[in-house]
């Protein structure tokens, strides 16, 4: 009988890993709480025809779809059940299917309760989104998106904030970032200014691989694209800008000087940038003009995150986009928002080795089990333990000393107790420190005392 095995794209997680997902997830938890974000959750699943088109002809095909109940064949049309017309099947014997991201069900969510809310409506959503691609490394079919959005205000404020919650997240993590920013209307103007507005979409998709490729290749790539020579010419002192923020969205400024869209990109960064740099951020926050992000979605400030110290992709990424609701019939709600990768920021924290130890560590006390009456003395003395918040286990067999000092040792509980008679009969317990080796017998009370966290 061969061993059981899961699907290609998922991940089963150990007791050790899910300590380090859950100190991510609840380190962003609470930056998002602090800024007054409320938590909300969407089903696994949404209706198909909520999810289908929302995401191009590409994004469709990754969709997985889930079978309705019963003979799900049976109000299939003859001719469906042909080869070539799977995609057309699948929208008679499939009325559901797995989220892909949180962005489009909170767009439903926002139109299906929108006389209960608020406006503006500050949200965070934590779980997993699915979708069909080609395993491989650092890609999953299975994944967790960490979410942040406001809905129904214009303000910059949002978008000041969003770059403070990004700041606090990563300084709490230890992780030293760049946080890039950039602005769509900006990416607008260079496109007017270079003489080629209806090509914004080519440029900057090619302009945005200039981290990954030299700069000689992105011309290249523009130029076989049919850009003519002359916009390519003119593109590169936008490209070769340098300095501080301040300098460069002066230069910028006098690019785009006849560009009133380009020019209120500039005035919008530089509000956040000023606001941002006032709260004195640990992160190195920086215009970057290469940067788009997806320009059919984002219409204002975008964002981006790179860890300086593990060579990595964006570790969080965001913006703000017009319309969120409009796909469902609700227009005019604009928004802003972000989402961190915690498979990436998993990653990241492995390879610099930043979990602080209390935050993989589960059992602190272990009490050994001598025998019965010993272990109905642990059972009372654990539930002083637990009460004072101390993680605690009493071993469940009465079996050799070794086997149980080897089970601490492979959980990595850092105290043992021992009560054996001396111990039963003094009310006492023999604390031992797994680490140095040090033993000293202590009062039960003064044992909570010892292993109690700190305020």
């Amino acid at each position: 009988m061969s061993k059981p095995s899961i699907p290609k794209g998922t991940r089963d997680f150990s007791p050790v890993e899910m300590a380090r997902r859950n100190y991510i997830f609840q380190t962003i938890r609470d930056v998002y709480a602090l800024y007054g974000y409320r938590q909300i959750e969407t089903p696994a699943m949404e209706n198909l025809s909520t999810l289908l088109g929302k995401y191009g002809d590409e994004g469709d095909k990754l969709l997985f779809k889930i079978l309705n109940s019963g003979d799900f064949l049976a109000k299939a049309p003859a001719e469906l059940l042909q080869p070539g017309s799977a995609a057309r099947l699948a929208t008679k014997i499939c009325e559901k299917g797995l989220r892909y991201d949180l962005t489009v069900p909170f767009a439903r969510y926002v139109v299906q309760h929108r006389e209960e809310l608020q406006l503006p409506f500050k949200r965070y959503q934590i779980q997993p989104v699915w979708r069909a691609d080609r395993p491989q490394k650092g890609r999953y079919r299975e994944f967790y998106q960490c979410d942040a959005d406001v809905v129904g205000s214009n303000s910059l404020l949002c978008e000041v904030e969003l770059v403070q919650i990004i700041d606090e997240v990563f300084r709490r993590l230890g992780i030293r970032v760049a946080v890039k920013v950039n602005n769509r209307k900006i990416l607008a103007g260079i496109a007017e200014a270079i003489g080629a507005p209806e090509r914004i979409v080519d440029i900057t998709v090619a302009i945005d691989k200039l981290d990954k490729i030299d700069l000689d290749n992105v011309n290249a790539e523009l130029l076989a694209g049919g850009l003519p020579q002359e916009a390519v010419d003119k593109l590169q002192p936008i490209l070769a800008l340098a300095g501080t923020n301040a300098d460069k969205l002066e230069a910028i400024a006098q690019v785009l000087q006849q560009s009133e869209t380009g020019l209120k990109g500039v005035e919008e960064v530089r509000f956040v940038l000023d606001r941002v740099a006032q709260s004195q951020p640990t992160a190195d926050v920086q215009l970057d003009l290469t940067l788009a992000r997806g320009l059919n979605y984002y219409t204002g400030c975008i964002f981006e995150v790179k860890a300086l110290d593990v060579e990595i992709g964006s570790i969080t990424g965001g913006g703000r986009y017009d319309n969120l609701t409009g796909i469902f019939g609700l227009p005019g709600i604009s928004g802003v928002g972000i989402s961190f990768g915690a498979d990436r920021i998993y990653d990241v924290l492995n390879q610099l080795d930043l979990y602080p130890k209390e935050a993989v560590t589960g059992t602190r006390l272990l009490f050994i089990n001598f025998g019965e009456a010993e272990a109905t003395q642990a059972m009372a003395y654990a539930r002083q333990t637990r009460a004072a918040g101390i993680p605690t286990e009493v071993y469940p067999d009465s079996v050799k000393m070794k086997k149980q000092m080897g089970y601490a040792n492979a959980q990595g509980i850092p105290f043992v107790a021992l009560i054996g008679a001396d111990e039963l009969a003094a009310g006492t317990v023999t604390l031992k420190d797994m680490q140095t080796g040090e033993q000293r017998q202590l009062t039960p009370d003064a044992l909570v005392e010892a292993l109690k966290p700190a305020n």
